[in-house]
């Protein structure tokens, strides 16, 4: 396979076999355009350029240099998670940069949502390339790009799948899911052995947290975000069906609230739960009251600086699937 067309007789990839027939065919195309050359890959551990990763591991090996890059804005457990799969269990050479506080104080301050996109996708710009510079021999750049990105985008992924990297950085771009869509992607990553949480992860923004910590981000109000992010995608997650998203959102806003017998203030997060088919337009999830209640009641009890829940029942549109 090769352009950025997918051909017509091409075989929806929905069952194991399928995907281990394509990852054969990657492995040898992969194997044939890089030969003996060394491959960098941003990998965030997403599903996309984890699956990219794990494609080019069996392809390569040690040819292959993964970057993650932990800004501070990614959910409970994510960094963790990307060292154990991938240094721990599949042996790769993985660089872990601790850029934290570089983002954090970066964006100390900044309230418009778009200028903390931006600050975001160049600080990941600029710490990937870094990183990339330290490296000898790099000639290759892996992207999760995937089919929908071409469509939508001339094949040219957001931030945290590395795009618009500085000219001095030209290497030749390998793409293995190109031309497979979401569903695809995680039927392939199944069969390669990436763990369900990673495979089956929901759809994250680039800008990671940054965009549901609404208005300037404070390290101790971003803390309690992910905390609480952590337990709403906890308890919903043990529905029997559960919406194609769900997540938490701390707007900048406190409220009062009453601990022994003391008023203070504190902040309210809000559960976003919503279906889409096309992500144009999403509807609003009917969670269960037990489950609401459940979530109230952990949030309350275990995320510092937290007196109220909320639940956000508005339809795209009028509203955005993401708060900022």
């Amino acid at each position: 396979m090769s352009g950025n067309v997918r051909p017509e007789s091409m075989k929806r990839i929905t069952t194991e076999e399928l995907a281990k027939e394509f990852i054969e065919e990657q492995v040898t195309a992969i194997k044939e355009q890089v030969g003996d050359k060394k491959v960098l890959l941003a990998l965030s551990g997403g599903v996309d350029s984890s699956v990219v990763a794990a494609l080019l591991i069996r392809a390569i090996g040690k040819q292959l240099t993964c970057v993650h890059v932990n800004h501070g804005l990614l959910r409970k457990g994510e960094p963790e998670q990307v060292i154990s799969v991938f240094r721990g269990e599949m042996d790769a050479n993985l660089v872990y940069v601790d850029a934290v506080d570089r983002f954090l104080d970066k964006l100390a301050g900044v309230t418009d949502p778009e200028q903390k996109r931006k600050i975001i996708g160049k600080e990941f710009i600029d710490v990937f390339a870094e990183e990339a510079k330290k490296l000898d021999g790099i000639e290759f750049l892996a992207q999760g790009t995937i089919y929908p990105d071409i469509l939508e985008s001339d094949g040219v992924k957001a931030h945290h799948n590395v795009g618009g990297l500085p000219e001095d950085l030209n290497f030749e771009l390998v793409e293995p899911v190109k031309l497979l869509y979401k569903d695809e992607v995680r039927v392939v990553g199944k069969a390669l052995g990436l763990p369900d949480n990673m495979v089956y992860r929901q759809p994250f923004p680039g800008p990671g947290l940054g965009v549901r910590c609404v208005g300037a981000i404070t390290r101790d109000r971003l803390e309690s975000l992910r905390e609480a992010d952590a337990i709403v995608r906890e308890e919903i997650g043990k529905l029997d069906e559960t919406p194609w998203q769900y997540f938490a959102v701390i707007p900048d806003m406190q409220s009062t609230g009453i601990k022994d017998g003391k008023r203070y203030m504190g902040w309210a997060v809000v559960i976003r739960a919503i279906n889409t088919v096309d992500a144009v337009t999403a509807e609003s999830v009917v969670l269960p009251w037990e489950t609401l209640r459940t979530i109230r009641d952990r949030v309350i009890a275990e995320v510092p600086g937290v007196n109220r829940v909320l639940w956000d029942m508005s339809d795209k549109p009028v509203s955005t699937i993401e708060w900022e």
